[in-house]
C-alpha cells in the first residue's frame, strides 16, 4: 500500500468536505490525515488528504474526485516535489527535575514552549510527520497527557503549481474564440 498526499481545490461551500470523504469511506480507505481550510480566495478551500492504497484505486477515486461538482482540482503529490507539514502540541507531565531535561529536548527539535503550569508544560512543533512523531517516542516517558495534531499540509516544491496554472490559462485562452472567428457587426 503506497502513502498518496492528495491536494484537492473545492469550492468553500457547506457539505463538500463530507461528499469527499464518503467517496473515500465508500471505497473502503481510510483516511489517514485531513486538514481543510481557505486558500487565499475565500471562495475556495484546499483540502489535502494523507491516504494509503493500490495505485489503481487511487488512480479512480482521483478521477472521480475530479468530477464531482464542487472539485475545481485534484493533484496527487506522488512523485512530485511537495512540502508537507503537520503542527503538533504535545502536553506532559513535569516536575521541576524533568522541566529542564523536556526542554532540553524541545531545543533540540525546534518545538516552542507554548504553556507552563505547575505540573505540565506543552510544545508546539511544526515539521513533516516523522519529526513530530520523534519528539512524541523521546518525551512518551515524562508522561504525555495529550496530543493534538493538525494533520498534514502539501504544497509543490517552487513554481510546479504556477506553471500549471499558466498552463491551465494558456488552454482556456485557446479555447476562446480569437477576435478574427467573430463576425463584425454589419456596417
Amino acid at each position: 500500500m503506497n502513502r498518496h498526499t492528495i491536494s484537492v481545490l473545492v469550492e468553500n461551500k457547506p457539505g463538500v468536505l463530507a461528499r469527499i470523504s464518503g467517496l473515500f469511506s465508500a471505497r473502503g480507505y481510510n483516511i489517514d490525515s485531513l486538514a481543510v481550510g481557505e486558500t487565499d480566495d475565500p471562495d475556495v478551500s484546499r483540502m489535502t488528504i494523507i491516504v494509503r492504497g493500490d495505485e489503481r484505486v487511487l488512480e479512480q477515486v482521483t478521477k472521480q474526485l475530479a468530477k464531482l461538482v464542487d472539485v475545481i482540482k485534484v493533484i496527487d503529490f506522488v512523485g512530485m516535489p511537495h512540502i508537507e507539514r503537520d503542527l503538533a502540541l504535545v502536553k506532559m507531565k513535569t516536575t521541576p527535575q524533568t522541566r529542564i531535561e523536556i526542554m532540553q529536548i524541545a531545543e533540540v527539535f525546534r518545538a516552542k514552549v507554548v504553556d507552563i503550569s505547575k505540573g505540565t508544560l506543552t510544545l508546539e512543533l511544526t515539521g513533516p510527520e516523522e519529526k513530530i512523531q520523534a519528539l512524541v517516542d523521546l518525551v512518551k516517558p515524562f508522561g504525555i497527557k495529550e496530543v493534538v495534531r493538525t494533520g498534514v499540509i502539501a504544497m509543490a516544491r517552487g513554481s510546479h503549481l504556477a506553471a500549471e496554472r499558466a498552463h491551465e490559462d494558456a488552454s482556456q485562452a485557446a479555447d476562446m474564440e480569437s477576435p478574427e472567428d467573430v463576425a463584425s457587426p454589419p456596417a
